[in-house]
């Protein structure tokens, strides 16, 4: 299906188009490209002109370029513009304008990515749903994913990340989501904002878009949930609270042999039963905040919630997998003080006859962070595990902080982590891995899980993020890059 032709593109972009194509979907990465993509020629360390030729010879439909790349004819399908960034976002808005769909949009400092999963697989039986990819939540994601929506979706659910001051409030006008969630406020980027009052307006921010009459799904319970209400109410947005005392909240929760979480929820005055497949109490929230979302949009509410069965979460992001005798809770996509003690409170409800903790540093946290590190030691849910296992330099302020009886291995680099992995478990043992990307911590499970001679998880659970383009140091990463421009950026918050 037809998703743009060069006359709408042009109409959308004011650029002019060499020649006649239509597109039926769009890429930034030439590995990964398919027959009748529109490639996007973004431009940051790698510039995405000089792999042009490659995506036309691969079938791309067009290119959207600044100018007539080397190599690459003049009779070639070119959508030329005087800027490839504002031209995709622009094509984004367009994309948006285009639709009817029911937006909602979903920010947060922990679980945006496994949110927007969540509502994706509960909408999935009650109409098209169009959802950012991985993690596409930064300054060119967001654009990319609108561009990329099908003119007949009936629900979009986007991801919006940030990583400095002044970045949500543009996506946000961009997506002009029916629906604002904001999973929490927690402590990451702290180098940026400063304190935490300053990541929750830049987080309120996300009402800046919001449609007239939108809703707003807050979470309840946090220090800072005053400011975000100011934001909500600056918007005139309808405020959900979700939580403990919330208009939407869990009313009991029970953790599965199998790793898996059945709860009881009431949602705006309804009582209704989910599953999730993961033990996570902080999954079990943001599912009451996204059912809270849902009824916002106007879907069937018990549908919704049955289907939430279907979530899976991605690898590294908070699933149960059975390795060789052990249980691991693999958690090491990214971390921050909030996530970090969530991980360990679910590691607490798991069974298992010893529980090990496997600890990266966690990143961008500002001049407190050894401090932050070494209170790590004082979490209540630390106290159930027996073994502590950690990697980095800011961990070292952790371990120092430990009883003895409770210190594993540290090691200043994952990589010695890894050569030693056989160490680090022995049968029986449930085991929590957690730390941010740049600490590398997600390879010692793939240590771990060599030593205990299992295969890979099986592809639908494996990381569907390989690194993205354009970007600044700002989001997580998409299916799109790094053979096409630039290099990964971090993951936003």
């Amino acid at each position: 299906m037809t998703l743009w032709t060069s006359t709408d593109a042009a109409t959308a972009t004011g650029g002019r188009a060499s020649a006649d194509w239509a597109a039926t979907g769009i890429s930034i990465d030439t590995r990964t490209i398919r027959p009748g993509d529109l490639f996007v020629a973004l431009t940051d360390v790698r510039d995405g002109h000089d792999f042009v030729a490659q995506a036309l010879d691969k079938g791309a439909a067009a290119a959207l370029v600044s100018r007539v790349p080397d190599g690459v004819g003049d009779d070639a399908p070119l959508l030329i513009v005087p800027d490839v960034l504002p031209a995709l976002e622009a094509l984004g808005r367009a994309g948006r304008a285009r639709t009817a769909a029911r937006v909602l949009a979903i920010t947060g400092s922990v679980g945006k990515t496994s949110t927007k999963d969540m509502a994706a697989a509960a909408l999935a039986d009650q109409g098209r749903v169009h959802a950012a990819e991985a993690s596409l939540n930064n300054h060119w994601g967001v654009p990319l994913t609108l561009a990329r929506m099908p003119q007949d979706t009936d629900f979009a659910i986007l991801e919006l990340g940030m990583n400095h001051p002044g970045e949500i409030a543009p996506l946000s006008r961009m997506a002009r989501p029916h629906v604002a969630m904001i999973t929490t406020v927690a402590p990451a980027h702290m180098e940026a904002f400063g304190s935490l009052d300053g990541i929750a307006r830049e987080k309120g921010s996300i009402m800046d878009g919001l449609a007239p009459a939108g809703h707003a799904i807050l979470p309840e319970d946090l220090d800072v949930t005053p400011i975000l209400r100011d934001a909500a109410d600056a918007a005139a947005a309808i405020v959900v609270g979700f939580g403990r005392d919330g208009a939407a909240k869990p009313l009991k929760s029970e953790v599965t042999a199998d790793g898996r979480t059945q709860v009881r929820a009431r949602i705006l005055g309804e009582t209704v039963d989910f599953t999730l497949a993961s033990a996570g109490a902080h999954f079990v929230m943001n599912a009451v905040g996204v059912l809270a979302a849902i009824a916002a949009l106007g879907a069937d509410l018990k549908r919704a919630a049955a289907d939430l069965a279907r979530w899976q979460p991605y690898k590294g992001r908070g699933g149960v997998e059975r390795i060789g005798g052990i249980t691991i809770l693999d958690d090491s996509y990214n971390a921050n003080p909030t996530s970090l003690a969530a991980g360990l409170e679910t590691l607490a409800r798991l069974d298992g006859a010893r529980k090990v903790a496997i600890l990266g540093d966690m990143l961008e946290l500002g001049p407190d962070e050894n401090r932050l590190h070494a209170e790590i030691a004082a979490y209540p849910a630390l106290r159930d595990v027996a073994l502590v296992h950690a990697c980095g330099p800011r961990m070292r302020h952790l371990m120092d902080a430990l009883p003895q009886a409770k210190r594993g291995i540290w090691s200043d680099s994952a990589d010695d982590l890894c050569a030693r992995a056989a160490d680090l478990v022995r049968a029986g043992d449930v085991v929590f891995v957690k730390g941010s990307k740049g600490s590398r911590v997600a390879r010692v499970v793939d240590a771990i899980r060599e030593t205990r001679q299992t295969p890979p998880l099986d592809a639908h659970k494996g990381d569907h993020s390989a690194p993205p383009p354009a970007a600044p140091p700002a989001t997580a990463t998409p299916a799109e890059t790094r053979a096409t421009t630039p290099r990964s950026p971090a993951p936003k918050g």
